[in-house]
């Protein structure tokens, strides 16, 4: 299968295009390098460098290929509160363009990584995809909604079919990003104090990069819906001041914490996260680590 994979120069990207060249797919790579690294990307697979705002680049290189992996995205959930077009600009209006674009060029599979922050603050955990409203709390999260919200409009309206993965937090090697990241760059700044957003009782579940590629491509092979839409994630949950001392022990430290106070870590922070991922199971699917041994294995990744 001749697959393009946006997005295939990043944490998640790069690790699904090895996966995909490993099963025999010929890939081809479409990357900004925004948040990518060139020498994340598979040498076997095509790279393009190009920006999916870019209309006229999008019609003219997704085509003649059975399937498009869209990854691609500003992964920064905190940066729309300083930049609120961001979100807008990067995810909305750049699915859109790959959307006319497989239109306008006969391609009619989307493979789409959503994001568990579509559900915001939801009052029933873990959270089943049927679970509703869905009511966003951050500009990220209200986009990669309008992003799912387009692919479902493309596929009943022009024929197109789309798996759609909402992911809880997945971490693993090449991870550039996130709070293991942002605690072992404090800690190397400062050994001796690390500084917590919010109270430090926030708890999401965490998925090892292996067991996120797995699901996606077990999904993808084994549902044919017009619109499949599938949760990702452990069934366990870690609050951030047990990650803290996970990466304090890890790194033979001893830091006094400061915590910055209050529910969140930051505006539009969605403090209590678990993904009910029955569907996929279902399916065949399982989740070979929980939430601790994935940041254990993405430390050890990391150091």
């Amino acid at each position: 299968m001749k697959v393009l994979v946006t997005g295939g120069a990043g944490f998640i990207g790069s690790n699904l295009v090895d996966r995909l060249i490993s099963d025999g797919h010929d890939v081809i790579v479409v990357d900004n390098l925004s948040n990518g690294k060139k020498e994340f990307v598979n040498p076997k697979a095509k790279f393009l460098f190009g920006d999916l705002k870019n209309k006229q680049f999008c019609n003219h290189n997704i085509k003649n290929v059975h399937c498009v992996f869209h990854l691609a995205a500003d992964v920064d959930v905190r940066l729309g509160v300083k930049l609120p077009n961001v979100d807008f600009e990067e995810n909305v209006i750049g699915t859109d363009n790959v959307l006319e674009a497989m239109r306008m060029n006969g391609v009619n599979k989307i493979v789409f990584t959503s994001s568990s922050v579509v559900y915001g603050n939801a009052l029933k955990m873990p959270t089943p995809e049927e679970y509703g409203p869905l009511v966003p709390i951050s500009l990220y999260g209200a986009s990669k909604l309008s992003d799912e919200a387009l692919i479902s409009g493309y596929c009943h309206t022009f024929g197109i079919q789309a798996w759609i993965f909402r992911f809880a937090n997945v971490i693993g090697k090449r991870q550039t990003h996130g709070v293991i990241v942002d605690f072992m760059e404090k800690l190397k700044k400062n050994s001796k104090k690390l500084e917590i957003l919010g109270n430090g009782e926030q708890t999401k579940s965490y998925v090892y990069i292996e067991d996120c590629i797995n699901a996606i491509l077990h999904g993808f092979y084994n549902s044919n819906d017009k619109v499949n839409i599938f949760n990702l994630g452990s069934d366990d949950f870690v609050n951030v001041k047990q990650i803290a001392d996970l990466v304090s022990a890890e790194l033979n430290l001893k830091p006094a914490y400061k915590f910055t106070g209050g529910e969140i870590g930051w505006v539009g922070d969605v403090s209590h996260m678990q993904l009910d991922s029955a569907k996929l199971k279902n399916l065949g699917w399982r989740c070979h680590n929980n939430s601790w041994q994935a940041i254990v294995k993405t430390l050890k990744d990391l150091i």
